[in-house]
């Protein structure tokens, strides 16, 4: 996995969520974007940031777990990725009830939510990035290994 894929990756996460968070801190959507669109936009971040953490504790991490203790069960990358999704479970439990009507959406209870787990989202999209730099993976894999890594 090149450091730059995952920066990118990760960008269009921290573009998502800026999205979101400056709706919720100006209390107020996006121009022209309803409602419905916005709701949606909330649960394809979520949708596509859960894809992306899949397909990284089920396919890559354990393969960079066997020489990087980073990515071992239990430590620090896997730990905020728990951190991270408890606070997307509640962000998109608080989506769906405004879907469903069950609630009416409040951008200030919203932020409330994105609070909860935005600092260790962050942490972690730098974490990650860092981590799989040229210079860290160059002290646990040799050039032809990272060659075949299937990333």
């Amino acid at each position: 996995m090149q450091k730059t894929d995952v920066y990118h990756q990760h960008n269009h996460f921290r573009h998502s969520w800026n999205e979101l968070y400056t709706a919720c801190c100006e209390n107020k959507r996006p121009s022209g974007v309803s409602i419905r669109q916005f709701l949606n936009m909330g649960t394809q971040f979520l949708s596509q940031l859960n894809i992306h953490h899949s397909i990284e504790e089920q396919s890559i991490f354990p393969i960079l777990a066997r020489k990087m203790p980073e990515f071992k069960r239990e430590v620090h990358l896997l730990k905020q990725h728990k951190e991270i999704h408890k606070g997307m479970d509640r962000l998109e439990a608080y989506l769906m009830d405004c879907r469903s009507g069950e609630k009416e959406l409040r951008l200030d209870e919203m932020k409330k939510v994105m609070d909860s787990f935005g600092k260790v989202l962050w942490d972690h999209l730098e974490d990650e990035v860092r981590t799989l730099g040229a210079e860290n993976m160059r002290k646990y894999w040799t050039q032809e290994e990272m060659r075949r890594l299937p990333m």
